[in-house]
């Protein structure tokens, strides 16, 4: 079980720790494997991340959506630095894990560190670092399928490339005939940007942090999970050109979200002096969450 480092409260939920999707995802996409070979959603085949999908797809509605942006998005829950943000989550173990000492922040360096080695600009790999601050969430008290999970656009038809899609049953909006056409609530090619997304860690850091980064990383950290998008083609009766081409970036990006996890363990304290330099190059000394 998931919970917080010298507290009582524990994160309830179907899976035993929010990094078992991140697992499941990875095992979804094997590099070098056809994808047949991997995708298997079968309600046994693990049964935490089936029941994480049942509840995820049931209550993931397009008003749910709105009261979380409404609740979150003013970012009025105080300000921290980034690195301060990076050892908030840091609190979150997962029990259920035998290597328990193995960090949040260090699954975020093998990310970003893994992006750095291939040669890639200095805020692809403050990117990779940040990518999932937006699991603080759960220790905000939101369950786990409002925080992790294949995001998904909420208020028109929901595609059938998003797994476990006979799960959408049990949703509200597939019963409300506004929500169920190809376009929903939309125009098409209105832009991705003008199309509310299921909540959760990707829209959150995003939102926090787009004033500091270039358009490519804020792609990268708002759809890093929308993988019935960038892994199957869908929901591109919503995207415009700028969409197409900004998608390029994220997929380049998932790649390394992927399959980082599990890669050499980073020495945070060596590398603390790169990152803090990477940090301030591109914030400020806090910013508001």
């Amino acid at each position: 079980m998931a919970h917080i480092r010298n507290s009582d409260t524990v994160l309830t939920g179907p899976m035993q720790s929010v990094d078992e999707w991140d697992d499941f995802v990875a095992t979804r996409y094997q590099e070098n494997k056809s994808e047949d070979e991997f995708r298997n959603y079968a309600s046994d085949a693990n049964p935490g991340v089936t029941e994480f999908y049942r509840q995820n797809h049931a209550h993931q509605t397009f008003d749910f959506v709105g009261e979380k942006q409404a609740e979150y998005l003013p970012l009025q829950r105080g300000q921290q630095s980034i690195w301060e943000a990076a050892e908030y989550l840091n609190t979150l173990i997962d029990d259920s894990d035998p290597d328990t000492d193995v960090s949040q922040i260090e699954h975020l360096m093998q990310t970003s560190e893994a992006i750095r080695r291939d040669g890639h600009p200095r805020w692809f790999v403050l990117t990779g670092f940040i990518h999932d601050l937006g699991k603080v969430l759960c220790l905000y008290g939101e369950p786990q399928w409002a925080v992790v999970g294949d995001t998904f656009p909420v208020g028109c038809a929901f595609s059938d490339q998003i797994v476990f899609p006979e799960f959408f049953a049990a949703n509200p909006d597939s019963k409300r005939p506004e929500y169920r056409t190809l376009h929903g609530v939309y125009e098409p090619y209105c832009g991705l940007d003008n199309v509310r997304m299921s909540w959760g860690h990707d829209e959150y850091i995003y939102r926090v942090t787009r004033k500091y980064l270039p358009e490519p990383a804020q792609y990268m950290l708002r759809y890093h999970s929308f993988y019935a998008a960038h892994k199957h083609g869908a929901y591109r009766h919503l995207m415009n050109a700028n969409d197409e081409r900004m998608f390029e970036w994220v997929r380049k990006f998932n790649a390394y979200d992927l399959y980082s996890k599990g890669h050499e363990r980073p020495d945070v304290k060596a590398l603390k002096p790169y990152y803090d330099d990477l940090i301030a190059e591109f914030f400020p000394d806090r910013i508001d969450w």
